[in-house]
């Protein structure tokens, strides 16, 4: 299972996470912000639990890009 966190109240829109895992994150139109997909909001901690770990890969390229480093993602 892959873990998900985004700290959206930092994002500063840049896009990155989009790019590398559109299946998975996408710009808010109201905002401008990322938005974690399928995610659980709790005191601006975006988080997902991902039982696929296929998808491990996209959600790490996607933290490596990130340029404010709010996106973390581990593998239990």
């Amino acid at each position: 299972m892959v873990i998900i966190t985004l700290q959206r109240n930092k994002c500063i829109g840049c896009n990155y996470c989009v790019e590398f895992a559109p299946s998975h994150f996408r710009m808010s139109k109201k905002d401008g912000k990322s938005v974690l997909l399928h995610s659980e909001d709790k005191k601006g901690f975006h988080t997902r639990k991902d039982p696929r770990p296929e998808n491990f890969e996209a959600f790490e390229k996607a933290a490596e890009a990130c340029p404010v480093n709010i996106i973390s993602v581990k593998m239990v």
